[in-house]
């Protein structure tokens, strides 16, 4: 036989594709089989490529910062300083053991995938029907499949009785898909649109079929779902690039200072020991070294924020990212929409009543209900196989999602299913069949005149001459297949004949319900004295009358269209891209706010669009349907081309390399396959789009806490800088010593920043638009602020050391200058809470943690000026209240400096 791949096989009838696949109705012999098995392959899906163990944990220690921090505990090492070098390395260790644990787990979506197999199949073999294990199947075998069974390969239909499908993995369908053996398709059809094809992964949750095995293992439509998520090359976070950047940044300039200091000193004269000593020290100095320590612990305070308001993260650097992404792309199906099929429109002869969220419990229409409403309730209600439970989230049904939405709505209306069937039993029946499009159930009347539901009693003293039934048959359908067999329409009380307006007026209702991207389905009913014995179709639908229709969709969560307006508000665009119906898709994608147009495109749109008309349609439709993975994979890179930062959300294994080549992806906690949840680095836990915006509030914050810290931490540090540099230019001796640079990095440095990391939300987080995803750290007036402040604290302490020293060069101008330094960065600390917002205005204690870190550095610095032993170790004085009040007052102006440039920001941002 010839090879199986790019071949559409939906093109092609049941002899062609025997013809193809040289098999027949009987299947291959074993024979044949085996040979296959060993050209084909065993019908499995295969890792390719996947990073073993010991590259995941070095790839954790390749960080251009993670390397600059080792070399820095080498250096403290070299210099005598244990306790900082023990320090550095836990940080190291530490950062890389949990980035291992966290990138182990996103290896193990291939696992998941191949957890999909099926473990036995009944196939066609030598004309006999045998089981076999799923890695068995080549393709031209020949698959027999009922109700539950999960399809083990991809195949053309070759005969199917009332096959309806569960496709929602791979095509993001809200509902289960109704199969054709019969159809032959001429032209390109979306994988959703493949009525006579079956696929590996998906569910038969009604009927039965046989099938014939077109493609196995890594050729199959999963398989090839499988290749993209392994082809998708794992990317840097932008705060990975930032940091990375930084890293670079700061190895330069230690780089420079050691050899500037260490040249400059010797040529004054120094020791060499001594200038080797500074020189190192400095450049320690220069490099934050808690930052990463700080940046991690600010990321899992974030994690466990976003936990609790139900976003599990997965990949820590996704916590920060999600706060920079500027489009969100979401599928529809559970994300946007409640997953649940809801009646939300019934339209009855002259009266349309249109119906609120399953959530708001019973209606409020007027009792009794209007004869023509409960006739077409009772008709929904009786000729439906779906159960009806409660529990604690309400009603719902179990069984086809459409036959329980109309269960649900005659419920809220009052009319309980379990009562009406002891009182009308069923007694003969049509099942639904493709062919046909409807089904139809006949029932007892009840003896008592009094137990005949409403309605029903009016339907018949309606009719005064026709003789009392004893039966009723009850049809719903396909609108369209009731008009053909219906003679007759129930119009305000009375049976008039169904006449070319009448007919008309249903279907222009039903096109306004079809165009709002609803499922219709038509209701109609039947009197009979006696019940022809053993009753056929054709005996029981014909003279019908028409009764009704009811609009069925997957209506939006009612907190959706307020999360997407704030998405808009914090300038992040919300795209929809589903496998699911265009119309729907447009439809909901109006009704919630994310695009007020009638504009959409669907994958065969997609597939006529070379890039740049790619990335110019991302910037024009807001609503993707109809879409393979394929398709969601372009559309992220157009998007990410076009200098976005993307977020996207699924839950089906369709939506897993997309999830993985997004920027974030956030999978669904509830609806979402395994495959979908180990490719994600978000996982939503109550499958609601407004928990994403949730998250993105909590991502900014946190961006915003460890860029006030950086901030913070490099000004401190250019301070120090410059007072090294500076002071001997002056004529001075070395402002500070080696020791006391590592103390002021342990005590300005670590606390401090911590608390930053916890700082509250800023007013306007979601009110701006998202950072840009090629801003560096230093962007925004990071690095203005960090010179400007670096040198405002520098000058301050050099004026107050220079003074002193110029006045007693003996004197204990070195501790004063030293101690000056540390409460001037503590200061600053307590600023640069709020880029814009003064610190009166937002409170000493809005943030207790902070005040604690700054008590506990003032008490730690007078203990190193007043407790003799710690005096000696760092070659402090102890100082008069004079000179103390002095180093204090340091702090005072650096807060008077920084309210004074807060308040011309604001000035400026509001003209």
């Amino acid at each position: 036989m010839s090879t199986t791949t790019d071949i559409d096989w939906y093109s092609l009838d049941q002899q062609q594709a025997f013809d193809r696949l040289e098999s027949t109705s009987i299947g291959l012999s074993s024979d044949e089989a085996r040979r296959r098995l060993e050209r084909f392959g065993a019908n499995k899906l295969e890792e390719r490529g996947g990073r073993p163990k010991w590259r995941i944990l070095l790839d954790q220690f390749t960080g251009f910062l993670i390397i600059i921090l080792i070399v820095a505990a080498l250096i403290s090492l070299a210099l005598g300083d244990l306790l900082d070098t023990i320090v550095i390395l836990a940080i190291v260790v530490l950062s890389g053991v949990f980035g291992y644990f966290q990138e182990y787990k996103a290896e193990e979506a291939m696992a998941a995938l191949q957890q999909m197999a099926v473990p036995l199949v009944r196939l066609r073999r030598d004309g006999q029907v045998v089981e076999l294990g799923a890695e068995d199947i080549v393709p031209g075998d020949v698959m027999i499949l009922e109700t539950g069974n999960v399809i083990a390969a991809d195949g053309r239909l070759l005969t199917a009785v009332n096959l309806r499908v569960d496709e929602s993995p791979l095509t993001g369908e809200s509902e289960p898909v109704e199969k054709d053996a019969a159809a032959v398709y001429q032209s390109e059809r979306a994988l959703g649109d493949r009525y006579n094809m079956l696929f590996m992964g998906t569910t038969v949750t009604m009927g039965r079929a046989e099938v014939i095995v077109t493609e196995t293992g890594m050729n199959t439509e999963l398989g090839h779902i499988a290749s993209m998520i392994q082809s998708v090359e794992d990317d840097q976070t932008p705060l990975q690039k930032r940091l990375d950047h930084l890293g670079k940044v700061l190895a330069a300039i230690a780089f420079v200072l050691v050899a500037v200091m260490f040249v400059f000193g010797m040529l004054r004269g120094e020791s060499f020991e001594t200038m080797l000593l500074t020189s190192v020290s400095l450049a320690v100095a220069a490099i934050p070294e808690a930052m990463p320590a700080v940046v991690t612990i600010a990321l899992s305070l974030g994690a466990q924020r976003m936990l609790k308001r139900n976003a599990l993260i997965r990949r820590l650097p996704a916590v920060e990212t999600l706060g920079s992404v500027g489009i969100i792309c979401s599928d529809k199906t559970g994300t946007l929409t409640e997953n649940r099929m809801t009646v939300v429109v019934l339209d009855v002869a002259n009266t349309v009543v249109e119906l609120g969220p399953v959530a708001d419990g019973p209606t409020t229409i007027d009792e009794p209900l209007p004869p023509t409403i409960a006739l077409a309730l009772l008709t929904a209600t009786l000729d439906n196989d779906a159960v009806l439970v409660s529990d604690d989230d309400g009603l719902r049904s179990v069984g086809d999602p459409t036959e329980g939405a109309l269960v649900v709505s005659a419920a809220r209306f009052g009319l309980d299913k379990p009562d009406l069937e002891r009182a009308m039993p069923r007694v003969a029946e049509a099942p639904f069949d493709s062919a046909r499009k409807r089904m139809t159930t006949v029932n007892r009347i009840p003896p008592s005149a009094d137990d005949v539901p409403i309605g029903l009693r009016d339907l018949w003293e309606s009719q005064p001459n026709e003789p009392v039934p004893s039966y009723v048959g009850f049809t719903k359908g396909a609108v369209d297949r009731l008009l053909e067999i219906s003679t007759a329409v129930w119009i305000d009380g009375r049976v008039l004949p169904l006449d070319a307006a009448f007919e008309q007026r249903i279907r222009s209702s039903e096109a306004a319900l079809a165009d709002r991207g609803m499922r219709v389905l038509g209701t109609a009913i039947r009197s009979w004295t006696e019940v022809p014995e053993k009753p056929s179709a054709h005996d029981l639908e014909h003279d019908l009358v028409f009764v009704g229709m009811f609009g069925i969709i997957d209506p939006p969560r009612p907190e959706v269209t307020r999360a997407v307006s704030t998405c808009r508000s914090a300038g992040i665009s919300p795209v929809m891209i589903t496998g699911d119906h265009p119309l729907t898709a447009r439809h909901i994608a109006q009704q919630i706010g994310i695009t007020d147009s009638d504009l959409y495109l669907i994958g065969s749109d997609l597939n006529a669009l070379d890039q740049s008309q790619m990335i110019e349609a991302t910037e024009q439709v807001s609503v993707f349907a109809r879409v393979s993975p394929e398709h969601k994979l372009q559309l992220i890179s157009a998007y990410q081309e076009d200098g976005e930062l993307v977020a996207m959300t699924g839950d089906g294994v369709n939506d897993a390399p997309a999830l993985k080549k997004a920027d974030i992806g956030v999978a669904m906690g509830i609806t979402g396959t395994d495959v979908s949840k180990q490719a994600a680095d978000i996982v939503l836990l109550d499958d609601n789009f407004a928990t994403i915006v949730a998250a993105v509030e909590e991502g900014r914050v946190i961006y915003d806490n460890i860029r006030k810290f950086i901030k913070y931490l490099l000004t401190c540090n250019t301070s120090e800088i410059a007072v090294m540099i500076i002071g001997p230019f002056l004529g001075m001796p070395l402002p500070l010593l080696p020791l006391q640079i590592l103390w002021m990095n342990l005590v300005t440095d670590g606390m401090p920043a911590l608390a930053l990391g916890v700082e509250p939300a800023e007013d306007d987080v979601m009110a701006r638009p998202p950072r840009s995803a090629t801003e560096t750290i230093f962007g925004g007036g990071v690095l203005g602020y960090i010179v400007g402040f670096g040198a405002l604290l520098a000058a301050i302490s050099l004026a107050v050391g220079f003074s002193l020293w110029k006045d007693s060069p003996d004197g204990p101008w070195q501790t004063v200058l030293f101690s000056t330094l540390i409460f001037a960065q503590l200061a600053l600390a307590l600023e640069v809470r709020s880029e814009k917002r003064s610190l009166f205005s937002i409170g000493l204690f809005s943030n207790r943690a902070m005040v604690g870190a700054v008590a506990i550095g003032i008490a730690l610095q007078l203990a190193l000026i007043y407790v003799p032993f710690l005096q000696r170790v760092f070659d402090t004085v102890a100082l008069s209240a004079a000179d103390l009040a002095i180093a204090f007052a340091a702090g005072f102006v650096v807060i008077a400096a920084v309210e004074v440039q807060k308040a011309i920001t604001r000035r400026l941002a509001a003209s």
